[in-house]
């Protein structure tokens, strides 16, 4: 059901039926309007101020736009000029509520802050549907003089020093419609609080002018800034830090699996690198994987002589629970690293984040 709402906010499905059914959902996008509007004004008339640095990474859209590589990007930089930083999330469709546990995974942690822990090492990343309880941890416990909200625009509770929005250069804002009619979480005059745009895969997207002049014309003062994914190399589950060049597999034929909200940019991606693509298996964002569906992937590869499967590093912690105990599969399981890379005005965003710390 939510496949065929997101289809239709989307605009994938044509007709009468769809046409009828688009109607009701605008009506519910004109109720969710006035909803958000009210929230977003009682908030902003006493935020709540922590007694640490705040910066917000979110998006005004549904689906991926690369905000959490962005996250990552900003704690080791941050981490690097000397400050103390711990990244803040909600920690989506996680299996274990109950963080008290401290166990490490991505059932307790979700796969986006567990990917994130992963990669920032000994940067805490706590996870808390409640921001201001976990800041408060993260201040109490780690010392940390900043704090990097994970999809932090809608966090309308909380002061914060610096607002982030990335846009996704490919769909920047899909039928200009609120949820559950299009795919804007909040009115455009949101993008009035933002203090920088960054756009994301301007890659897939040189021609991006358009989407700048419009995110002028609503805020004249925001810093707009390119950004893209770059792949860096392939690794094995079991060996994160042994980078296999991008060029080992061009000309092979693999297969993709991919759980994430924007798979066109992956499988895109992995065309780009001149590796044949022989099956592509989609599933939901933040998809938990089944043995049963790993099984029917595997005999796939295999009745098409596929000798090595590519996955996304957040599908990576999702996947790991059956293929790390287990050797039987004789296949080339490979994970996709990517970073975000800030290709221009890179220097001036630096500078406004080392400028949050002048004051």
């Amino acid at each position: 059901m939510l496949s065929y709402i997101y289809s239709l906010a989307t605009d994938r499905h044509k007709g009468l039926v769809a046409g009828v059914v688009k109607s009701f959902l605008y009506c519910l996008s004109l109720i969710y309007s006035l909803a958000v509007r009210g929230l977003i004004f009682i908030y902003h008339l006493k935020p709540y101020h922590l007694n640490c640095k705040v910066i917000s990474v979110g998006n005004i859209t549904l689906g991926g736009t690369g905000k959490t590589s962005l996250v990552a990007l900003i704690a080791k930089y941050l981490k690097q000029k000397g400050h103390k930083v711990a990244v803040l999330s909600r920690g989506y469709k996680r299996k274990i509520t109950n963080y008290k546990l401290q166990v490490t995974s991505y059932k307790t942690m979700g796969d986006e802050p567990y990917m994130l822990k992963m990669n920032l090492g000994d940067v805490p990343v706590v996870v808390d549907t409640d921001r201001i309880q976990a800041a408060k941890l993260a201040i109490r416990d780690y010392g940390v003089d900043t704090v990097i909200l994970d999809d932090g625009l809608q966090q309308w509770r909380i002061k914060k020093d610096m607002e982030i929005v990335t846009i996704d250069a490919t769909c920047p804002f899909g039928n200009r419609k609120l949820i559950p009619r299009g795919i804007l979480r909040e009115p455009f005059s949101s993008l009035k609080r933002a203090d920088v745009f960054i756009l994301t895969k301007t890659n897939l997207n040189p021609d991006n002018q358009d989407i700048k002049d419009f995110l002028s014309s609503i805020n004249p003062q925001s810093l707009i800034v390119e950004s893209t994914h770059s792949p860096l190399g392939f690794y094995r589950l079991q060996e994160r830090d042994k980078l296999l060049k991008l060029e080992a597999l061009k000309g092979e034929t693999v297969t993709l699996i991919s759980g994430i909200a924007d798979p066109d940019s992956f499988e895109n991606l992995i065309a780009s690198l001149g590796i044949n693509i022989g099956s592509a298996f989609r599933f939901p964002d933040h998809h938990n994987y089944t043995k049963e569906e790993l099984d029917r992937i595997i005999k796939n590869s295999k009745d098409k002589n596929i000798g090595t499967i590519i996955t996304t590093e957040k599908d990576a912690v999702r996947l790991s629970p059956y293929l790390l105990p287990t050797t039987y599969y004789l296949l080339n399981f490979l994970v996709l690293r990517i970073e975000l890379k800030i290709i221009k005005d890179e220097q001036e965003f630096y500078n406004r984040l080392l400028g949050l710390y002048s004051y």
